[in-house]
């Protein structure tokens, strides 16, 4: 993944010193991560004449925790990737510390001329509150946005049914948890009636993970509970092992996180313990495959299927302003990936179950809640 970085315009908002002024800004973001002017495009060139121009020009502000998460972030900046290596687009990247300057790219990227970017993707609900302001500035700016709705004619606004796939993890760890398992690095009890879930920030859109695990685990088993853990950051990998480990200790024998980088934390304690763990957005047993003896699955998140269809739209001219796309499990939006050395292991009849549950949620049979108060 480094050399991917080195060869694409890269800010990293390391400070304050680091934000370029709006004031005369012409190119967007101009500071790069290696201290560099950031001036070339996501392909290498200048833009001088000789070089052919790109379909389009893609602005990527991503969510707080940043590339390397292995999570959701890094499935961002896959959509990105496919779309320049598929449509021959070039993209600039930001990756903000804090919400307060998700606005700051947001604008540089809308303003900037040189390059004159033709859609600035904005990765996460974090982002919505400047984004709702950034998009009535820049009125001619297209943006999409990743898991939020923004109400205005020149945003598209992208959500799933993050809950579906959730479920189906629910259930599978309820179904493993109930009897004597033992695969990779982890093991689970047969009396087990303790399962886990660690929360980043906590929102509605975090809260749909949770209800769906939920109700997964319900569906597994009636006399299983499941600790709930928020630990207000999805960059703190210390905060979820150290969440982790407690309900491990309290008998948990499967963790699942839905908090993008401090999931990292989770893991660890899973190895440390000797228990399992599910991961988020991405097959993580691939993306962190140092703990994947530990990982059962993962909910994957479509998140780069919806970056590349907005590219996608806005290289053809079909820019979806002021829609709402919704995924789920029906378009391969969310999906549970079983994990790339534990999966094998996992019994027949429990991926199965899954597998029965995934039909009935699309066939409308299962009416998954997307909010605890519903489970």
């Amino acid at each position: 993944m480094t050399s991917d970085f080195d060869r694409r315009r890269f800010i990293k908002a390391a400070s304050a010193a680091g934000l370029v002024g709006l004031a005369g800004c012409s190119g967007g973001p101009s500071e790069g991560g290696d201290g560099s002017d950031g001036s070339t495009d996501s392909d290498g060139s200048d833009g001088s004449d000789g070089e052919s121009a790109p379909a389009a020009n893609v602005g990527m502000v991503y969510a707080t925790g940043g590339l390397g998460d292995g999570s959701f972030n890094d499935q961002a900046q896959q959509g990105a990737l496919e779309a320049e290596e598929e449509l021959g687009i070039s993209f600039g990247e930001a990756q903000p510390d804090e919400v307060a300057q998700f606005s700051t790219f947001q604008q540089q990227f809308a303003s900037s001329t040189d390059p004159n970017y033709d859609l600035v993707c904005c990765i996460g609900f974090l982002q919505a509150d400047s984004l709702s302001e950034t998009a009535e500035s820049y009125p001619d700016q297209d943006f999409m946005i990743v898991d939020e709705v923004v109400e205005a004619d020149n945003v598209a606004s992208y959500t799933f049914r993050e809950h579906e796939g959730s479920y189906l993890a629910g259930l599978m760890a309820s179904l493993l948890t109930t009897r004597d398992f033992s695969a990779g690095a982890g093991s689970t009890q047969g009396d087990s009636t303790n399962l886990g879930f660690v929360g980043g920030v906590e929102s509605s859109l975090i809260q749909k993970f949770q209800a769906g695990f939920q109700a997964g685990v319900a569906a597994g088993a009636d006399d299983v509970d499941v600790s709930v853990n928020y630990t207000g950051s999805f960059s703190d990998p210390a905060a979820g092992r150290e969440a982790a480990n407690s309900m491990y200790n309290s008998g948990a024998d499967i963790v699942y996180h839905a908090a993008g980088n401090t999931g990292t934390g989770v893991f660890q304690a899973a190895q440390e313990q000797g228990k399992f763990a599910i991961g988020v957005d991405r097959d993580q047993s691939i993306t962190r495959p140092d703990y994947a003896d530990v990982i059962l699955g993962s909910m994957v998140k479509r998140v780069d299927t919806a970056v590349y269809n907005a590219i996608e739209a806005t290289v053809e001219g079909e820019f979806p302003g002021g829609s709402n796309i919704t995924l789920g499990l029906d378009n391969d939006g969310v999906a549970l990936v079983y994990g790339d050395q534990l999966g094998s292991e996992i019994p027949q009849e429990v991926r199965d179950e899954v597998a029965s549950a995934r039909e009935d949620i699309i066939a409308g049979d299962i009416d998954v809640p997307s909010s605890p108060s519903d489970t």
